[in-house]
């Protein structure tokens, strides 16, 4: 797809994101079975139903630019999964599992968050107030999951891995 225009990056990133939340939906109930603990476990169950909603917003948007719903493969999404698997199989010990699962979910949410604020100040320069509205709900509930995440970290699961 050619970008050109302000529209066909906002239609790529549209891609991008479509595909690499669908991949985040994949990753999450397996983060939550290693999770050691049960905070972490319920955080990233109801995060699974969070990306369920953002993929549905996505489709909405879809549906708004008459675009079939469809991802174009995100190499960066890809790489961050990737390591937080090496985590999960590699880590030994439960606690130190949670930590390292949490700087994992927190770099694909600092990735969600960069491109979703991206997109709604594109949304909004090209007019598209329903999309930005879309995206930003999907922003809040990005920005709230990575809160949740550095509130169980400091909270006690870093000391718990030390």
């Amino acid at each position: 797809m050619s970008m050109k225009t302000l529209e066909d990056l906002f239609k790529h990133f549209l891609r991008d994101m479509y595909y690499a939340e669908k991949q985040v939906l994949k990753t999450l109930p397996k983060m939550a079975r290693k999770a050691g603990s049960d905070d972490l476990r319920a955080a990233f169950e109801d995060h699974r139903e969070e990306t369920e909603e953002q993929i549905e917003n996505l489709e909405k948007i879809f549906e708004m630019l008459d675009l079939k719903p469809r991802g174009v493969t995100c190499d960066a999404i890809l790489g961050i999964l990737d390591e937080g698997k090496e985590i999960m199989e590699e880590a030994e010990e439960p606690q130190a599992r949670d930590a390292g699962m949490i700087a994992g979910a927190q770099a694909v949410e600092h990735y969600e968050i960069n491109r979703y604020g991206t997109m709604i100040a594109w949304a909004k320069q090209l007019g598209m107030a329903d999309a930005a509205a879309l995206l930003k709900a999907n922003l809040d509930q990005e920005t709230a999951a990575d809160k949740k995440l550095t509130t169980l970290a400091v909270g006690n699961l870093n000391r718990k891995a030390a």
